[in-house]
């Protein structure tokens, strides 16, 4: 059993190496109204809660965000704010790809959970596919 927990850990370690980034297209943004209080929208995709499964390899991988906290506030004048809801429609939803840097690996059983930072992002508008907001972090 040792034997087989040991393979299990170096397999997953070797098969994050040399591993950079990885870009996730995720189809619901969760993009709150915008809070003129605070001047933000929030990205809920990107929450610090946020987990994004995926099977490689027979490989069942979880990858979870260390920043998604700053991650998922966008910030915007009440200008921006006001194109964005033009571009999205009355029950337009967005969506989202996200650029992330690796930064750790938690082997599991099977698979294992990734951490990474979310270092950039693309949303856009669901019907049009029209570019709301490219942000770098």
């Amino acid at each position: 059993m040792r034997a087989t927990i040991r393979a299990e850990l170096l397999s997953a370690a070797e098969a994050v190496r040399e591993v950079g980034s990885i870009r996730l297209s995720i189809h619901d943004a969760g993009l709150s109204a915008y809070d003129p209080t605070y001047g933000e929208f929030t990205i809920r995709a990107l929450s610090p809660s946020s987990t994004f499964p995926f099977e490689a390899f027979t490989q069942k991988i979880t990858v979870k965000l260390d920043n998604g906290s700053t991650a998922q506030m966008w910030k915007a004048t009440p200008e921006e704010a006001r194109v964005v809801r033009d571009k999205l429609g009355n029950y337009g939803g967005a969506t989202l790809d996200v650029e992330l840097v690796v930064t750790g690996a938690v082997p599991g059983p099977r698979g294992g959970t990734l951490t990474a930072r979310a270092v950039g992002y693309e949303l856009r508008a669901k019907g049009s596919g029209a570019t709301l907001v490219r942000a770098r972090l």
